[in-house]
Formats: structure tokens, sequence, C-alpha cells
């Protein structure tokens, strides 16, 4: 990437903060070409290169309203990986392009993103320090994408108060939640009801699985990876009760391997992981971290002739790693999330707002209103297409109701007892996987 001096020079004022080396940065191609340097260093750069996707691109053009925001207005979001993992990061960064092309601004100068801000990356780096410099650089909004920086955004709201920030996936703003801190005042928190799109990925591996055992990917465990675990199992016991008419209970294997994505040395291979399920007789993996990794290796597995199909995660653009045997994908559309925070910070309304966005359910594929949704792939049969939407109608219409009790925790105790309905409170902190589910999933192999 050719840069400007005073691009630079900002670049180099942010990276010394951080005593980080600075990474060169090449074009990157319509594809996402990459844009970031192997894992083991840090990439953080003030400009965002242009990886929207094709079908947001479209969106965000005929929908954009510019002038809505004061001429150099910025946004600083720190991601736990890398800008082009096609997967949960991009996504962010994806969302955040939206907002400022919305806005009427320029992704080339109005965002300031910094890569890989996670402990096992990047040792020592300090998150409140890294809000400080982006909002030396202009930013007026910072936005920590990860459960994982939850420290360091409560301190960096502390020491920033007048800023506005958002921590994704958080509760701190949740005034009924475990962690709320109403002296963060600046500091909200957005995510999307992916219990939602995890469901119907379930459903759509349920519907096509000719062995009757799916694999799920795990990352690290806490309360939002099982309950996200939880809501996939969910969905494919349902559909294989109801659509496949199956009287066997379905299996379901979990494996986390201990963050977020591979960290080489410090947490399973996902790849050997995703080997272990298809070895062990899965035909269908859904994935939960933020790397494609398991499309990626069982398309590798279907080239060799193996009748394997998966379901990524996080990114609409997920499925064009190996198309014919992606079923779909359940995904986060950051933008019309971002472009509200953004718009409440231009017009002064801003608060430590805590919001879980339901799925658009008259579309949950449309980019301007919907935070969650799932695209459906290639892999799956025009059959069982059809059934999947007529599940996600019966999740829209209130009809299917996956969290409805007798539901038990893996360990036979009572999570939800007959005829009850799982609250909002008790679905987010999910202290177990269900009973149905096999694997561990209270101790994280980080020990």
């Amino acid at each position: 990437m050719t840069k400007s001096k005073n691009r630079w020079l900002s670049l180099l004022a942010l990276l010394l903060a951080f005593a980080m080396v600075v990474a060169a940065c090449g074009d990157d191609d319509a594809g996402g070409g990459d844009t970031t340097a192997a894992p083991a260093e840090t990439t953080a750069t003030t400009t965002a290169t242009a990886t929207t996707s094709a079908s947001a691109t479209t969106a965000a053009t005929a929908t954009t309203t510019g002038g809505d925001a004061p001429e150099g207005f910025k946004i600083g979001l720190i991601l736990v990986g890398p800008r082009n993992d096609r997967g949960y990061s991009q996504a962010h960064l994806e969302g955040a392009e939206y907002a400022l092309e919305q806005l009427g601004l320029s992704v080339e100068d109005d965002l300031i993103v910094l890569e890989f801000a996670n402990t096992g990356d990047t040792p020592g780096l300090s998150l409140p320090r890294t809000a400080q410099d982006m909002v030396d650089l202009g930013a007026e909004l910072i936005i920590f994408n990860s459960d994982d920086m939850r420290d360091g955004a409560f301190e960096a709201a502390e020491q920033l108060p007048d800023v506005p920030m958002i921590w994704v996936s958080g509760d701190s703003a949740w005034e009924d939640g475990k962690d709320f801190q109403p002296g963060l005042s600046n500091l909200a928190n957005v995510w999307g009801q992916m219990i939602f799109g995890k469901m119907i990925a379930g459903c759509a591996a349920a519907l096509e699985t000719e062995t009757g055992q799916i694999a799920y990917l795990g990352p690290l465990t806490n309360d939002e990876t099982r309950r996200l675990v939880n809501s996939s199992f969910l969905g494919a016991q349902y559909c294989w009760e109801n659509f496949r008419d199956e009287p066997a209970d379905i299996g379901f294997t979990v494996t986390y391997i201990g963050f977020w994505f591979e960290i080489p040395g410090v947490t399973l291979d996902p790849v050997l992981v995703v080997n272990d399920f298809i070895d062990g007789g899965a035909d269908v993996t859904l994935s939960g971290i933020d790397a494609n990794v398991a499309l990626i290796r069982s398309g590798q597995r279907a080239d060799a002739g193996e009748n394997v199909t998966a379901v990524p995660y996080d990114f609409i653009g997920a499925c064009d790693e190996a198309p014919e045997i992606c079923l779909g994908v359940p995904y986060f559309n950051w933008g019309p999330a971002y472009l509200d925070a953004a718009r409440a910070v231009i017009d002064g309304s801003f608060s430590n707002t805590w919001t879980w966005f339901e799925p658009d359910w008259d579309n949950i594929n449309d980019l301007d209103s919907s935070v969650v949704g799932f695209l459906q792939g290639d892999g799956l049969s025009a059959d069982n297409a059809a059934s999947l939407d007529t599940f996600i109608a019966g999740l829209a219409d209130g009809s299917i109701e996956l969290y409805e009790g007798p539901l038990n925790w893996q360990d036979g105790s009572q999570f939800v007892g007959a005829g009850e309905v799982a609250t909002d409170f008790q679905i987010w902190y999910s202290e177990q996987c269900l009973e149905g589910i096999v694997g561990v999933c209270s101790v994280n192999v980080f020990g």
C-alpha cells in the first residue's frame, strides 16, 4: 500500500507508542488480499483496505446519505485478529467501513485500525494506551471488538470519560447483567442475537448429515461460546426430529481449541481438530472460531473424495472459500449497529446502552437493517433449503421456541423447567453446555 507522508507519520506515531514493529502492507485485490503480517507480528494502520463484499457494497451505495457527519469524524477500531481473516475481525472492519460510507466520510482517512489486539499475539499491549493514541489521531468513537478486551476497555473508558466507546459482546451497560458498570457512562455494548444464526446453522447441519454426527469447532470456553454451542445443538436436534423424523438422538460433539483463532504453540491446531472430527464419523463441521479453518479443511477432505460439508461463521463471504460444500453461514453485519452508534456520537445522544440486536425477521439478510444473518450455501440441497426456510419462518413468528423446557445442563442439573422459556439472562450466562452435547465445555484448554 502506498502511503502519503502525513499518513505514514500518523502511523509511525501510533506504532512507536506501542513499541511495535511496522509491517509493510501490500495492495489488496478485489478478493480481500492479505494486508497483514504473520501472526507473530502486529500490523497497525490508520487506513482500512477496501474489502467490503460486493453485496454489502451495493446495499451501502444504494442508501448512502452523505453529509451526516462533520468533516474529520473518525472511528478507532481495535480488532482481536487480522482485518482480512474472512471471519470475525473482517466482519467488524467492513461494518465500520459501511458506517463511514453511509455518513459520507472516507474509509481511507477516517478509519484507524489496530489488528492482533490479543495477549497471545501481542503480549504487553496496552489497550488504554491504544485508545489514547487513536484519540490523539482524531478518533471520536473507539470500538473494542472482542470479549477478550474487557479489562482494557474498562480502563480506557475510565481514563477517557469523555470519549464514546463500544465494548462489543460485553454486558457492562446491562443494568440487569452480572458485570454492570454504572460508572462507565461512556462505554456501550452491542451484540447480535447470534443464537438464532446458530440455530439455523445447526438445523442446516441436521438436514444434510448422512451419518447423524455433527461436530462443532469451538474457540475458548465462556458464557458466549457455550450459548452459541447450545443454540446450534438445539437447532440441530429440532430439525433432526421434526424434518428428518429420526427416532435416535443426533450426535453432537464440541472441541474447544483455546482461543478465538489458532495461536501456534498455545492453542490446539484447528486443522487437526477438524481431521479428528471427520475421522471420528462427523460429516458436518460447524465453526465457532474467528477464522475459516473448518470450511477450508473440510473442503480439502471433500476434494480428496470424502462426503463432508461445513458451516463457517462470522463473515458473509465465508462460503467463498469452498462453496460446493458450504451449507451456509451465520454472519454478523455490524454496519447498521456502528452507523447508529456513530450518529449518536455526532448528535450528542450516545450513552452507555446495552443492545442485543435481533435479526430483522422481515429479511435477515438485509444489510441495511439486520445485524445477524444467514446466507444459504451451495452445499444445501434445494429440498433442504426449503425446509430451512420453514424453520427460519418458525423462529421469526415465534411458533418455534427452542429454549423452552425441559432442558438440562450437561451435568444433569436443570436449566429450564418443563413449560418454562429461558430468559435473556439465563441464555446470556450459559454456565454449561446442554445435556446431549459431547465434549468438555467448562474448562478452557489454556488451563
